[in-house]
């Protein structure tokens, strides 16, 4: 049930399961974030469509990850203009490079390496330097 999957439109308990939030903390960022104003169905429950995912996915990294107020969150994203900042901010800190992936697997075997060493080994190097 991941965005981007051809659905168009998600219900609550879909959008929790995917962010990891409970169904209150949704309810009541619609009252503390006016952007987010997911449509109802026919029968009256909530239907978030992928834009609202998104912003709920940036509304919890700022109060969860950067640690910001509500206030604080609330204003971030209206300074953001345009929507593509917003998507930008997300895929910033949400993506590695493979070359830094495969930098901290260099590093990580390297210090595996040098703690595997004889340690009488390195002092003999160290007197006979």
């Amino acid at each position: 049930m991941d965005p981007g999957k051809g659905k168009l439109y998600y219900s609550i308990s879909e959008v929790c399961s995917m962010t990891g939030l409970k169904p209150h903390v949704l309810r009541y960022w619609e009252t503390a974030f006016p952007m987010l104003k997911p449509s109802k169905n026919q029968s009256g429950n909530r239907v978030y469509k992928e834009s609202d995912i998104g912003l709920i996915k940036l509304i919890s990294r700022l109060l969860y990850e950067e640690r910001y107020t509500i206030d604080g969150a609330r204003q971030k994203i209206s300074e953001m203009d345009d929507p593509r900042q917003q998507m930008e901010l997300e895929l910033d800190t949400a993506t590695v490079s493979a070359d830094t992936v495969e930098d901290i697997r260099r590093e990580i075997t390297e210090i595996i390496r040098l703690l595997d060493r004889d340690p009488m080994a390195v002092d003999n190097q160290e007197d006979s330097g």
